[in-house]
């Protein structure tokens, strides 16, 4: 078997039992919005993470409905105190984390995706993908700005600066690694 009709029979594998049936593609879409809050590159005071690439890819692949159910399953997931936020030394595990900095980023996933799907079930194409993935970004970065800004009380521009700029080139990356991951599963 060569390395493509490999590669072909996972992206048939997961069109079909991730995406298709709608309990495993949730489930898996929370599950891997765990894994992602793992990938952390520390920063103050709020961590990066492949977290809302994961966010994009579940409106996106999953739908509105599902993508959003995606994202409630894994803050209830946190909620309930499994480990599967960042890792912070400064923020409290649980449910209080929806309390912390980081709550804003984290309760704007849901919606993040839900809008996601919302586009891109009614248009697909690469342009609107990258669009509507940018969009859906500065969502979550806005409401994490605006929450963060209650704990900081730094001001306006100061709170853009720790809340939004500082994640620009991450998220121009995860915007363009997100779009062709869909584009390949599109196919």
């Amino acid at each position: 078997m060569s390395m493509i009709t490999r590669s072909e029979n996972i992206y048939t594998y997961i069109k079909e039992r991730v995406v298709a049936q709608p309990l495993f593609g949730v489930a898996s879409f929370a599950i891997l919005m765990a894994l992602a809050a793992q990938l952390t590159i520390p920063m103050k005071p709020v961590p990066t993470t492949l977290q809302s690439m994961i966010v994009v890819l579940s409106g996106a692949m999953l739908g509105s409905k599902k993508g959003f159910y995606a994202q409630i399953a894994y803050l209830t997931m946190g909620v309930v105190g499994s480990p599967v936020f960042a890792m912070s030394p400064d923020l409290a595990p649980g449910f209080a984390r929806l309390f912390g900095p980081t709550g804003g980023y984290l309760l704007a996933f849901p919606v993040a995706a839900y809008l996601t799907g919302l586009i891109i079930e009614r248009k697909s194409d690469y342009l609107t993908t990258v669009i509507t993935f940018f969009a859906a970004h500065a969502v979550i970065l806005l409401s994490g700005a605006l929450y963060l800004d209650l704990f900081i009380n730094a001001g306006f521009v100061k709170t853009l600066e720790l809340g939004v700029v500082v994640f620009s080139l991450s998220t121009v990356v995860k915007v363009f690694a997100a779009s062709l991951i869909f584009k390949s599963f599109k196919k």
